[in-house]
């Protein structure tokens, strides 16, 4: 399984980005992926997640109303939208998959088995 990130960059303060997520090796429509963020010095945290079959959705409380999270099965990509950013979304942030997803803990690290490289957004002041 491979999971490959990308869409990151530097943007101003109340601007958006939209974060790819691309997929391979094992069915897609079988997984849930699931986006978490780091910050120097900081925790790795769950952002959102889409599960697998109904696409249900969940949000972090500190990205709801801004990040929007779907999935494209034809594509085996899931996108992560994101607006109205703020310096404090700065992180590297990390995709990841798992076939078998608790909704309970689905911002825990250790729900998931595969993780992506990565890819730096940086939001100025």
């Amino acid at each position: 399984v491979q999971l490959q990130a990308c869409g990151g960059g530097l943007v101003q303060a109340g601007g958006s980005l939209r974060l790819s997520c691309a997929f391979s090796g094992f069915r897609f429509d079988d997984v849930a992926i699931g986006w978490f963020r780091q910050a120097p010095g900081k925790e790795r945290e769950g952002v959102s997640c889409i599960n697998k079959e109904d696409g249900s959705t969940y949000y972090a409380e500190s990205v709801k109303g801004r990040f929007t999270i779907s999935r494209d099965n034809a594509k085996n990509t899931v996108y992560l939208h994101m607006t109205g950013l703020k310096p404090e979304d700065t992180a590297v942030y990390y995709c990841a998959s798992t076939a078998y997803l608790w909704t309970a803990d689905w911002a825990l690290r250790d729900s998931y088995d595969y993780w992506g490289q990565g890819t730096l957004v940086t939001v100025s002041s």
